[in-house]
Order: structure tokens, then C-alpha cells, then sequence
């Protein structure tokens, strides 16, 4: 309704937000921004006061487990998080309202860096983006613990990844947006169109790295490893499970800034220890710039081709990461992943198959998170061709070589401890 009749949804959010907790609306504004993919959020008076709103729609969500919106948890366990005045976390009616601020979103903070690039600005955010992961870090190792499938399949960090993969009526796969989104669709990009089957089989060649994986087997793959029942040897912990940027806010403080989180909808204390911290990984670093969510800016900015012949799909762009993604990226290496996958390892609690489950949870981030295919949403073929082809970087090893994600992988793995990176061949972003 917030895109056919903005003055009808008003009306409706006003009620909806009055109903729900009892109280006085008016000055309602919808925030239209390219974040907003499964929620909506704003700004109301009540009162004398002002407030942020948000809240968070699935498909299907009546047939969903798990508890949304669990704040209380992570503050107990000293995460940084922005509490709610009020909360509703009925399916349907999942509403978190925030006094409202003047802070900025992080991801908001981060688009303006990758359109001017600054290298003291780079050097605030990547600091305040390790002063977070070090706190992530310490209730991560802190709160860790032996999980068995139950636990794990309550948490509804899986309505992120596996849950858009099968029918949650009745589990059968493909189904939901997995289904809904490519198989046995169309598929078009600068310089060829293919079907749903040439697309899936295809031996991807990307920036002319050949992959050792097809899409179609990413997918299959990503239906069994990150199927909760299969999640549970690695342990678990307390986490927020969607901290990509458009939830956290960015707060001055001198000449310094730090983190604080919001929209917890799927946080948990149970979380796979490999699921926990993928959303935040991939959709703050390689989900940017502006690809994802920005394809309109993607397109004019660079260029993309494909070709197909005999089972082989190459596909070559001029898209790269920009300094402050990369700063993220490192970042994230350093102060999060590498210090705790060391942490499972001396536990005996870090699986020999670690890479594949990570890599297939980074590959689902962007796939099920929106539908990639050009012209089926906001995307076209440029932008899908970098979008397919990032996806297919993180989701599958190289034949041979080295590039960006290897290279993170290289640096995290705690068999590879004091083995320095390097630096990532030009070509592979």
C-alpha cells in the first residue's frame, strides 16, 4: 500500500500503531529508502514527544518459529542496542517504536563514503566498526555453548536463510523466494539470455576466474548445510543475527563515533555459531557500492558483460569495492572472525567443512534477500550480472587463484594463523 496509495497507508499505520498500543497518533511519515526490503519504517508524534518506527514482514510468517524482536537479550548480554518505548511481536503485527534521534544510520554513513571517499572519515568508521566487532566478540566467545537441533531450529535467524528456500507448509524445496525468485525463470544479462537450466548448470567464469561450483549447485548445497538440523556442531551464541547497517545507528563523540544496534527482529541467544554474523558480513561489505541496492546508480556507474557457449557462463565487470568496503572487510577479518573461529578451534568446536558453510550463507544473503533477475524487481541486467557474479564469488571456490574472498577466508582460517594475505590479484575486485 506504501507504494500504490502512500495517504491510504498512512491512514492504515496510524491505526495499526494506535491499536497496537494504545495510544495517540498523528504527523505520520513513511521513509522511503532502497534499505527497506522486507520492512518499513518512519516517524510519528504522540504527545509532545517524537518516535522512529519499524517493523518487519516475512512471507508466510504464521507458519514461522522463533520469537521476534528480543532487545532484552542482547542488552543483557552487553551488546550495544537501542532499546524500544514499545513492541509488538505478534506475526503480522511485528512493531518496534524508538524514541526518536538525530543519529545517523551506519549504512547511511557509508553510502556518502563510497560516493566521496575520505581517508580520515574511512579511519572513524573502521574504527568504530572495530570497537563493535570487539564487543560482538567478547559475548560471542563469552555466551558460546553446546546447541542441539531443537535450539537451533526455534531461532528465527533461519526465516533469513534456509526458510526462503523450501514451502514452510508443507517443507518441500525449491520453494518460497528460492523458488519464486529463479527456478525456471528467465534470466538476462548485457550480452546473452538464458534459462533457468542453462543458468543453474552453467560453469560460472567470473572476472575470468573459473569457479569450481555451478549456481545450481550453491543452491543445492545451501538446502542442506544451512538446513537448521545441520547447523548445530559449531555451537551457538547471543547475537543480533540481521545487523547489516540500515540497523545500526552511528553516534558522534568527539573526534571518535560508535555503534548501537536497532531492529532486532531476529536476534537470539541459540544462534549457529557460522549463520550469526554472515548477514553483517556480506551485506555491509560486498553487497556494496550501490549494486544491491542502489542497481539504477550500479548501471550508469559500471559496466558489465556475458557470454554463454557450451555449458560456460563468463561474466566481466568494472565493479570493485570501494576503500571504505574494503576497510569494513578488514575490519571484520581482524577484530570478529579470526579471533573467534581461533576461539571454536582450541574448543574443539569449529567443523572441517567451516568454509562451505559460511561461504553458502554469504552466497544467500543477496540471493533470497531480493530477487536479482533483471526486470523481476529493481534490478537490470548490468546490476544482476555484478550481483550473480559477486554471489558466485563468496558461494563457490576458485579452480585456481586467489581473490578477495579467498583471501578473507586465508586470513580468518585459525590452520593459517600468522599467514599474511597478501594482496588480492587486480581483476577478482
Amino acid at each position: 500500500m506504501a507504494k500504490t496509495d502512500p495517504d491510504a497507508a498512512v491512514r492504515e499505520l496510524g491505526g495499526l500503531l494506535g491499536d497496537a498500543f494504545d495510544i495517540d497518533v498523528a504527523n505520520l511519515a513513511i521513509n522511503y529508502d532502497q534499505y527497506s526490503l522486507n520492512s518499513l519504517n518512519g516517524f510519528f508524534d504522540s504527545g509532545d514527544r517524537s518516535f522512529f518506527f519499524k517493523f518487519h514482514q516475512e512471507e508466510g510468517e504464521e507458519d514461522m518459529k522463533g520469537e521476534y524482536y528480543r532487545a532484552d537479550l542482547l542488552s543483557k548480554a552487553n551488546l550495544p542496542i537501542d532499546l524500544p518505548v514499545w513492541k509488538s511481536s505478534m506475526p503480522g503485527e511485528q512493531i518496534l517504536v524508538y524514541h526518536r534521534r538525530n543519529d545517523r544510520r551506519f549504512s547511511d554513513v557509508l553510502r556518502d563514503l563510497d560516493e566521496n571517499p575520505d581517508a580520515d572519515a574511512i579511519s572513524k568508521v573502521g574504527a568504530a566498526e572495530r570497537q563493535l566487532n570487539d564487543r560482538i566478540l567478547s559475548v560471542a566467545t563469552s555466551t558460546l555453548h553446546e546447541v542441539d537441533a531443537g535450539q537451533v531450529g526455534e531461532e528465527p535467524i533461519h526465516h533469513l536463510f534456509h526458510d526462503r528456500m523450501i514451502d514452510l507448509k508443507t517443507g518441500r524445496s525449491p520453494g518460497g523466494r528460492y523458488a519464486n525468485f529463479y527456478v525456471g525463470k528467465p534470466f538476462e544479462f548485457p550480452g546473452c539470455s538464458l534459462t533457468w537450466d542453462q543458468f543453474s548448470a552453467a560453469l560460472p567464469v567470473l572476472n575470468g576466474q573459473a569457479m569450481a561450483s555451478t549456481f545450481g549447485e550453491i543452491f543445492a548445497r545451501a538446502l542442506t548445510k544451512l538446513n537448521p538440523k545441520n547447523l548445530a556442531s559449531a555451537g551457538g551464541f547471543t547475537a543480533h543475527g540481521d545487523a547489516h547497517n540500515a540497523n545500526v545507528w552511528y553516534i558522534e563523540e568527539g573526534e571518535g563515533a560508535s555503534l548501537s544496534y536497532f531492529d532486532p527482529a531476529f536476534a537470539g541467544e541459540h544462534i549457529p555459531s557460522l549463520l550469526a554474523e554472515a548477514k553483517a558480513t556480506f551485506h555491509n561489505v560486498f553487497a556494496h557500492p550501490f549494486w544491491l541496492y542502489d542497481p539504477g546508480v550500479a548501471h550508469d556507474r559500471y559496466t558489465a558483460s556475458a557470454f554463454y557457449d557450451d555449458g560456460e557462463l563468463r561474466i566481466d565487470t568494472d565493479w570493485r569495492l570501494s576503500d571504505v568496503r574494503r576497510e569494513l572487510l578488514d575490519a571484520k577479518a581482524t577484530a570478529f572472525w579470526k579471533p573467534f573461529l581461533a576461539h571454536l578451534a582450541e574448543r574443539g568446536m569449529l567443523p572441517a567443512d567451516w568454509r562451505q558453510t559460511m561461504r553458502l550463507a554469504l552466497a544467500m544473503c543477496p540471493t533470497l534477500v531480493m530477487n536479482l533477475r533483471a526486470g523481476a524487481d529493481r534490478h537490470n541486467p548490468t546490476s544482476s550480472a555484478i550481483g550473480f557474479l559477486v554471489a558466485g564469488l563468496v558461494g563457490s571456490e576458485p579452480v585456481s587463484g586467489r581473490n578477495v574472498v579467498t583471501e578473507f577466508f586465508d586470513r580468518i582460517d585459525p590452520a593459517q594463523a600468522g599467514r599474511d594475505a597478501g594482496t588480492h590479484p587486480e581483476g577478482n575486485l
